[in-house]
């Protein structure tokens, strides 16, 4: 579909604030009909989410029960504890699949044998410029410990797929991006 009416041109930009992990730029754009405005978009590195799947049987005759490997940590930003897929920052130059298979093993001390990609996405198109890779990490086997950044606290745990399902969108499952991760995973099933 044909909508480049729709197409803003940007004429300047300028750094407006710079941390270790973000920057902030105003950006002044031409609307369609020619009209001048600033706006403000956060720029920072691309994300990547792993979500780590396992099988356990549970009986005799074969029924089997699908869990996922969630980290529970606290989140600076809504000041509560959060159930989510591992995942975080990219390292400059660092490639999505690595660095999903990197996320996963330094936040739960698992070791994917597979990863199969199952999107990209805009976590916020409106005010960020980077992106999410979403990961299916399969085949897992445990690595000795955890190797955790000196500022992180997390703890890695097992949950029914079911629980997870029902319980998405509902504390402590309420980072918007293990929802996001959630659907596509679905949507490959």
């Amino acid at each position: 579909m044909e909508a480049s009416h729709l197409i803003w041109t940007e004429e300047q930009r300028r750094e407006v604030y710079r941390s270790s992990i973000l920057s902030v730029r105003d950006t002044e754009c031409r609307s369609p009909e020619g009209n001048l405005k600033t706006f403000t978009v956060i720029d920072c590195r691309d994300w990547v989410i792993a979500v780590p799947v396992i099988t356990i049987p549970l009986n005799a005759l074969g029924n089997a029960e699908r869990q996922f490997l969630l980290v529970r940590q606290w989140r600076f930003g809504s000041r509560e504890l959060s159930l989510e897929f591992p995942g975080g920052v990219l390292e400059e130059g660092e490639d999505p699949e690595a660095g999903a298979k990197r996320e996963l093993e330094e936040e739960t001390a698992w070791r994917p044998g597979c990863l199969v990609k199952l999107g990209t996405m805009s976590p916020n198109p409106a005010m960020m410029s980077n992106h999410v890779h979403f990961y299916l990490a399969e085949d897992l086997s445990p690595l000795p410990h955890q190797n955790l950044d000196e500022d992180e606290f997390v703890e890695a745990e097992f949950f029914s797929e079911k629980d997870v399902i029902t319980n998405m969108g509902k504390p402590p499952y309420v980072h918007a991006l293990s929802a996001a991760a959630l659907a596509l995973y679905l949507a490959q099933r």
